[in-house]
């Protein structure tokens, strides 16, 4: 829902700089079955301390993203991984020392910055227009208030101030350009000879060889460590909700009755004279002086006139310095405290000045008071709110029963199943990697093969699995690793060395064959086997070139190019065992004036942001390397 904007405060420099993008909250409201909640750090950056509780909440908000994004790459059981956990903490400390760094620069973001982001983000808007109520319906969906989600903008926006600086210094000069589609375009001939399979004149492998490299190779024959869990699993999904009462509802209604009320809203506009950043007093007196002239000037007819002739607030002066529906909150104090004292119709006559903006004269063109909604009339979303609630309240209260139940009888599942009613499930066996089904879950797999679990024979603590799904496990076999008896593998380890045989073999074959080429023999004569030819191909098409092996493709563009005239051989191994030699006879750099002027101004995009993003990195890697950081592994 919130797409748009997660575009626009999580462009090329935060994905490049924060590792992940991440977005939708989520509270669980049984977490501390779950989280180990600490007040000490996962990482500090100099005096800065990134908590266990703001890590685990930016996991949280990955697992939301990624299970309401069936197109993304990761899963959410990933962010168990403990290389994907690193990436996101890497992103949290990239985070904090661009802030600390927009700092040290004196560098903010205004309140009219995170205003117009919000303001023109479609996904709260009506009509074209920002609706305030959209505005809030749409966050308390995300389980946010407009602070909380106005502090998130303003964050966004901090992170890309200084990679967004970098990227407007990025220059791509034609010759770039040019370069580029030389090689884009570039094509070439190319002569190869595949070559037979070798076979073997003597295939006898002695039992002292077998022996030799079954000890060499033991973990290749070592049968893995598995287990089999029996588990109790509450679905928040499975548990009855039932259809609730008109004094539920009420009580409800009563108690959220601020969910469902309208608030009070002004419609304005503004016009908005800019008192730039550290501002000398003569700046300030001609910014107020000007603002004065114009409020002196503006009437509810000429209005939209004057804002759009004079307003620096570039986001609303080309509709006359509409700004739409407001509510309490939504702008800075100064401009809130002005707007609600104002009555309908009227144009502020004294300019209104607000921090790190400027003076702002202002219109009132309609008023709304608020009021709550009745209770009819929303009598059906109150179902759906109280049936969800209702919902989380048995899934918490249940998953809670059903870890102090398994606490209080460590050596069994057969209390809790019985005074919970659960069916107790056991699982295939599986191992450290795990297996199908719930077993592939990384946290079902750390479970299970934590020594509280397989060494000391307790139930577990409490796995969330999913959102809403919730498991205790208890081992029931566990299988030890093991090495196989060499008699049962003799066969599979006596073709193995017959294998590397052969393949050692090929590949002496193909390097006497290039040594032979390169001292000026005949391709033909010596290969005994037909020469093909590829003429004409290009390195931007490579998989319209149906007749070449895809290894010959994959190293034509790496061979070196014809000294005078005369090519070098390279022998290209096929990934089976078999060779070819391949030679490149002919190479033309492809032609940049024939690329239209669109394709070269987009490439010449995308060259700046790949220039931009690796000076970024250095940038950081710089702050990183000025700056303190302790990170506690432990603790992720």
């Amino acid at each position: 829902m919130l797409q748009a904007l997660r575009n626009k405060i999580h462009g090329w420099p935060a994905a490049i700089v924060l590792g992940i993008c991440v977005f939708a909250v989520a509270f669980f409201g049984i977490e501390s079955y779950f989280v180990s909640h600490t007040d000490t750090f996962v990482a500090k950056v100099d005096d800065h301390e990134i908590s266990q509780q703001e890590f685990q909440a930016r996991i949280n908000e990955l697992r939301q993203q990624f299970m309401a994004n069936p197109n993304s790459p990761y899963k959410p059981s990933d962010l168990e991984k403990p290389e994907v956990k690193q990436q996101v903490l890497d992103g949290m400390i990239n985070q904090a020392l661009l802030q600390k760094a927009n700092t040290d620069l004196g560098l903010a973001v205004s309140d009219l910055a995170v205003r117009d982001v919000i303001g023109t983000d479609q996904t709260f808007q009506v009509d074209g227009r920002f609706e305030p109520g959209t505005y809030r319906a749409v966050l308390a969906a995300q389980g946010m208030t407009p602070a909380m989600y106005e502090a998130r903008v303003r964050q966004g926006l901090a992170t890309q101030m200084l990679p967004e600086a970098i990227s407007a210094t990025t220059l791509v000069s034609d010759a770039d350009v040019d370069n580029f589609f030389r090689l884009h375009d570039q094509q070439r001939d190319l002569r190869f000879v595949d070559l037979p399979h070798p076979s073997l004149t003597d295939a006898t492998v002695a039992d002292s060889e077998i022996d030799a490299f079954y000890k060499a190779h033991l973990a290749d024959y070592t049968t893995p460590e598995q287990v089999s869990v029996q588990y109790l699993e509450v679905k928040q999904a499975d548990l009855k909700v039932g259809e609730p009462t008109d004094e539920q509802l009420h009580e409800y209604y009563d108690k959220f009755k601020q969910r469902y009320a309208q608030p009070e809203q002004r419609m304005a506009s503004h016009i908005l004279i800019n008192v730039p950043k550290n501002a000398t007093p003569d700046q300030q007196k001609a910014a107020l002086e000007k603002a004065k002239k114009i409020a002196a000037e503006a009437t509810p007819e000429n209005f939209a006139k004057l804002a759009a002739e004079n307003s620096d607030d570039l986001g609303s002066k080309r509709t006359g310095g509409d700004l739409g529906w407001l509510e309490k909150g939504v702008t800075n104090p100064a401009f809130d405290s002005a707007l609600f004292a104002m009555k309908k119709g009227d144009v502020s006559k004294e300019p209104i000045l607000s921090p790190d903006e400027g003076y702002h004269i202002i219109w009132l063109r309609d008023a709304r008071e608020g009021d709550a909604k009745p209770f009819a009339e929303v009598r059906g979303q109150l179902a759906s709110d109280w049936a969800k609630a209702e919902g989380e309240r048995l899934y918490n209260e249940k998953a809670g029963q059903l870890a102090d139940l398994a606490e209080r009888n460590p050596g069994s599942l057969d209390v809790p199943a019985k005074e919970l009613g659960l069916e107790v499930k056991t699982s295939p066996l599986f191992g450290r990697n795990g297996g199908e089904g719930v077993t592939q879950d990384p946290k079902f797999v750390q479970a299970a093969f934590a020594e509280d679990v397989l060494t000391q024979g307790n139930n577990s603590s409490l796995v969330q699995v999913g959102q809403g799904d919730a498991i205790i496990m208890h081992l029931a076999k566990h299988n030890a690793s093991a090495p196989q008896a060499i008699a049962t593998v003799k066969d599979a380890i006596r073709q193995r060395i017959l294998d590397e045989r052969v393949n050692a073999l090929a590949k002496k074959q193909a390097d006497e064959l290039v040594a032979a080429l390169n001292k000026g023999g005949d391709v033909a004569t010596l290969a005994k086997v037909p020469v093909k030819t590829a003429t004409g191909l290009v390195r931007s098409k490579l998989a319209e070139a149906k007749d070449v092996p895809p290894a010959i493709l994959q190293a034509a563009f790496s061979l070196p190019h014809p000294v005078d005239g005369k090519p070098s051989w390279t022998a290209v191994a096929d990934g089976t065992g078999s060779y070819a030699v391949v030679a490149v006879d002919k190479v033309t750099d492809g032609d940049p004036s024939k690329v239209e002027k669109a394709m070269r101004d987009g490439l010449r995009g995308q060259m700046m942001d790949a220039m931009a993003h690796a000076v970024t990195v250095q940038y950081i890697d710089a702050l990183k390397a000025k700056a303190k950081i302790v990170i506690a592994n432990d603790r992720l």
